[in-house]
């Protein structure tokens, strides 16, 4: 692995840029692919954006949390899988912003998102717990990070579960639903696009996400490190924001073309696997139960996470369409919730 450090911020520069736009393009891309391979089998949206979209954009975390543990830093790894998770339900409000007339959470007709989200955060409250209580070594990995993992196969179980029997259906708008799909299929459908060239392509995508993401953020932690800002501070935020570039594509190509549940399904897909990657980064790292030794940064990181997180539940609940400045009341709050955590956290730094 090359060592961005040695090529000095101006070549650093001109990587960030050339890899966020291939990570753009990717994202806008795969969110059709996903769109159309949700046509071709019968899968929901919401669960092609919390396997797909929330398997690949989560990439480029993969990529930062292997280096960063397995080069001895396991505190940027943690707080950049945290501060990703804010970031990232962040996203969700910029999305918002550009629906423009109508509330993100309004226009949603699957309530399996209410599952994703509560289930987020279930491993967020774990994850605060385990910031702030002793652990035990078991098999080399933490016990709280064993609880993680089990929590996240879990909720994956349930997820797939809830998705073949959708005991809401009867509940919800049919003619709703059909409006979500409808445009969406009709812009996406290439009829002459084999299945294996479809996989093929969202292949492809994901890997230059991968790539590209990696470059990304590895190029941001020089950048960051020019500033001489806290190494906590930069791993969630900086590197966070930077690895969360496949998701604002995703999410905002999801929203031009009406994918309304797969853009929230890509985001709080994304953050559970995301969060399942403190497995990878406790048994990576020379130092074991990792979680219990990163302190309070962490615990605020997590607790942000579920702040935003149940925000965007109650707005997802209560459905009301009501937008001021083109934003939705619960993305509001969320941006605001967001932003004072930010301030928090470079005060912890």
């Amino acid at each position: 692995m090359p060592d961005f450090a040695e090529f000095g911020l101006g070549v650093n520069l001109a990587a960030f840029a050339t890899a966020a736009v291939l990570v753009w393009l990717a994202g806008s891309r795969i969110s059709r692919y996903a769109d159309e391979i949700s046509v071709r089998t019968g899968l929901s949206h919401a669960l092609l954006g919390l396997l797909l979209l929330g398997g690949v954009t989560s990439l480029p975390e993969v990529a930062v949390t292997l280096s960063a543990s397995l080069t001895g830093n396991p505190t940027l790894a943690v707080n950049n899988i945290l501060g990703g998770v804010a970031m990232q339900v962040a996203i969700l409000a910029v999305a918002d912003f550009f629906m423009g007339r109508r509330a993100l959470t309004a226009v949603v007709p699957d309530p399996v998102v209410l599952l994703q989200g509560s289930l987020n955060v279930v491993l967020l409250a774990v994850v605060a717990a385990a910031s702030v209580i002793a652990d035990v070594t078991v098999l080399g990995v933490g016990l709280w990070s064993w609880l993680i993992l089990a929590l996240f196969l879990l909720a994956l179980r349930m997820l797939a579960s809830a998705d073949q029997r959708r005991p809401w259906l009867s509940n919800i708008s049919r003619e709703q639903e059909k409006e979500e799909r409808a445009p969406d299929a009709s812009k996406a459908r290439a009829p002459d696009q084999s299945f294996a060239g479809l996989i093929g392509k969202s292949t492809a995508a994901g890997a230059v996400i991968l790539a590209a993401g990696y470059v990304v953020s590895r190029s941001a932690e020089v950048i960051a490190d020019e500033t001489d800002l806290g190494q906590s501070f930069v791993g969630a935020v900086l590197v966070a924001i930077s690895t969360s570039l496949p998701e604002l594509s995703t999410v905002l190509s999801a929203v031009r073309l009406n994918l309304y549940t797969m853009a929230i399904s890509d985001i709080l897909g994304t953050n559970l696997f995301d969060v399942a990657l403190l497995f990878v980064v406790d048994a990576g790292s020379p130092d074991k139960s990792v979680l219990s030794s990163t302190g309070t940064f962490a615990t605020v990181g997590a607790i942000l996470g579920i702040l935003v997180t149940g925000l965007f539940l109650v707005g997802l609940s209560e459905r009301r369409d009501r937008t001021v400045l083109r934003l939705g009341v619960d993305s509001t709050a969320v941006l605001v919730a967001y932003l004072g955590g930010l301030v928090l956290l470079y005060t912890l730094r």
